[in-house]
């Protein structure tokens, strides 16, 4: 079960450059050895900050006392529908929470507030692919009863998407539907990744259970 976040010792900002280093690190330490022997997210973290579809108001930190327990980053992104049209839209990630503050609401708190937001900059949608156990308690549904498939996996349950501005899905299914991939700037070669790694102290890779990747 969830523990109640204190609100009171709760804020939210923008990330600074001072806050790159931390955050990456924060990022490496949420992900390490989850979907796979080590991780690449602060990798594509560091990479995306200096791409044009990375959204600065939307780089977000969370902080409790002071202390930084969480980050997310969005990007711009679209899905390209079955009449030819493309529809803006935005998804996000990675999410990152701080080992001790996993599974305690933390990563619901943060998105939500970054969702608010995002709809505050007029994005009508976020597609993420993820864990609809954990998405669909912020309104997620699986984006294929939406009409959007996933380039990789068109009938893939873990693409996920979730309506900003009510009604602004219609479009898709008045194009007979639509396809989504990821932005260029999450597919990131993985030597490049090793190297960034090594500018951070070393961790044992450990391939376990429930992992995705070899």
């Amino acid at each position: 079960m969830e523990k109640k976040v204190d609100m009171k010792k709760i804020t939210f900002r923008n990330e600074t450059p001072a806050d790159y280093r931390a955050v990456e690190n924060l990022t490496r330490e949420a992900f390490w050895n989850v979907y796979k022997p080590g991780c690449d997210e602060h990798f594509v973290l560091h990479s995306f900050r200096t791409r044009s579809d990375f959204v600065s108001e939307l780089d977000i930190i969370m902080e409790e006392n002071g202390v930084l327990v969480g980050h997310v980053m969005f990007a711009r992104a679209e899905i390209k529908l079955n009449n030819g049209k493309s529809l803006p839209i935005m998804t996000f990630g990675p999410i990152s929470i701080a080992p001790d503050f996993k599974h305690k609401g933390y990563g619901t708190l943060l998105l939500r507030h970054a969702m608010k937001n995002a709809k505050k900059m007029g994005c009508g949608a976020l597609a993420i692919t993820g864990n609809i156990g954990f998405y669909e308690k912020s309104g997620f549904v699986i984006a294929k009863t939406k009409g959007v498939r996933y380039h990789a996996a068109p009938d893939a349950d873990y693409f996920l998407i979730k309506e900003l501005i009510p009604g602004f899905l219609d479009q898709v299914k008045d194009a007979g539907g639509g396809i989504f991939k990821e932005p260029e700037g999450y597919f990131i070669d993985s030597k490049e990744a090793e190297e960034f790694d090594r500018q951070f102290p070393p961790k044992e890779k450990l391939k376990l259970p429930g992992q995705i990747f070899g």
